[in-house]
């Protein structure tokens, strides 16, 4: 190889390895649970509104009453498709209407707003989790006969 093509294919090496630090920043970035309160995890009751079988994340938004007797929107973000599929979940698991009690780990900066899912009782009594990812509830509802 001549010196000019092994210069070239250098510049390439080097511009393709910087693409790639470039690209793997936001996405390792992406998954840190920092803005969830792990250690102080809690239960919460609701109604499906609206289900998201989406990437990078699926999403349950619930209709939840609060201790002053308001209903309001909680957020709940859970692993990927993928993930949710290999632990049992199906893209139709849940629907609008759906009463579910659920372990989260609370929004930091506003906990009655989301949360990060660890746990889900079904409106069958069926419990799933949200695969190993987010670590194990700290909770548990108690099983209906």
């Amino acid at each position: 190889m001549s010196a000019k093509h092994a210069a070239r294919a250098a510049s390439v090496g080097a511009g393709a390895l910087a693409m790639g630090l470039a690209l793997a920043g936001p996405a390792g970035a992406h998954h840190s649970f920092a803005m969830f309160d792990n250690e102080h995890q809690t239960k919460i009751e609701g109604t499906v509104t609206k289900f998201e079988w989406t990437n990078p994340h699926v999403y349950i938004q619930l209709a939840v009453m609060d201790a002053g007797g308001q209903v309001r929107n909680y957020a709940v973000e859970c692993a990927n498709p993928g993930i949710l599929n290999r632990v049992g979940w199906k893209f139709n698991i849940v629907k609008p209407g759906d009463k579910v009690k659920l372990i989260v780990a609370p929004l930091r900066d506003n906990p009655t707003a989301g949360g990060l899912l660890h746990e889900m009782v079904l409106p069958d009594g069926r419990v799933v989790n949200n695969g190993g990812f987010a670590g194990p509830a700290t909770l548990h509802y108690s099983p209906t006969p």
